[in-house]
């Protein structure tokens, strides 16, 4: 039983994925979305929290999706899905308990009834931040293909790849994990992905990778292969679709049914090195 804050989930209830990391633009709010997509066409029960009440981007492509779906008429799998509210009151103390509640309510209601709950955290340093990779299973942490990604993990070494100092984010997921073991003696299983991943190598990729895998190894994390760099991902944005739904030519534009394969087996073998329970013996997507 977990009991932080308040907050109590039991070892039965839903297996909490956290999408977190200190710099914006990484490709939380996308990864979180299309895995909740593509786990919920593996039949799974999914909810969806959304913690970043500035941007709100996970909510608004549920919310892009719910929409497009009642105008056309589409049977289409949706997570249950929470957002918070701003708070706008003068109290900093009172909008923060107000958040918390929130926060607390969303988690009462879904984890029960869902076999993975997802929760999107905003790119910097808040109190539901920190709380939110406290109750994390697995947290997932996206990078984009280059150093300055890297950074807030750890300054790198520029001659040999490797860490010399940690960096600020990776200082919060340290005290998220000590707080995890001290609360039921089991480690936050932490995944540094590999985001938008270059088509071409490049020096600068080759390096990445190399002080990726070795600030990993001081971290006790692991690292996994993302998903390239896709336009298609942003032109589906308005509509909430995924290349998992049944879409028209007209939306997939100049993606072929190839690439389109090769984009789902990217996810296949992403869920497949996040080692969730249940998902070990997922089948391929068709359509």
């Amino acid at each position: 039983m977990i009991f932080v804050e308040g907050i109590i989930m039991n070892n039965a209830s839903a297996h909490v994925i956290v999408l977190g990391n200190e710099k914006g633009g990484s490709g939380k709010s996308t990864t979180a979305f299309h895995l909740a997509v593509y786990l919920l066409y593996q039949g799974y029960r999914v909810a969806t929290i959304d913690v970043d009440t500035r941007q709100q981007t996970l909510s608004k492509f549920v919310n892009n999706r719910l929409s497009w779906a009642e105008k056309m008429g589409l049977d289409i799998p949706h997570s249950d899905h929470h957002h918070l509210s701003i708070s706008r009151g003068d109290s900093i103390r009172e909008n923060q308990k107000q958040e918390f509640e929130e926060f607390r309510n969303a988690i009462v209601k879904t984890e029960q009834d869902a076999d993975f709950l997802i929760i999107d955290t905003p790119g910097f340093d808040t109190h539901l931040t920190r709380l939110s990779h406290s109750l994390a299973d697995t947290l997932i942490t996206p990078l984009n293909d280059s150093l300055i990604d890297l950074d807030v993990l750890a300054k790198i070494d520029a001659t040999n790849g490797e860490p010399i100092a940690l960096g600020h984010y990776t200082r919060l997921v340290q005290r998220a994990r000590r707080e995890r073991m001290v609360i039921d003696g089991r480690n936050i299983d932490w995944i540094l992905l590999r985001n938008r991943l270059s088509m071409l190598a490049s020096r600068n990729s080759i390096f990445m990778h190399k002080g990726l895998e070795l600030t990993a190894l001081r971290l006790g994390a692991r690292v996994a292969k993302g998903v390239g760099e896709r336009v298609i991902f942003r032109s589906l944005f308005p509509t909430g679709m995924t290349i998992f739904d049944p879409i028209n030519k007209d939306f997939l534009g100049a993606v072929s049914s190839k690439s389109q394969a090769n984009i789902r087996n990217e996810y296949q073998s992403l869920v497949a090195a996040l080692n969730l329970p249940k998902t070990n013996e997922l089948e391929p997507l068709v359509g």
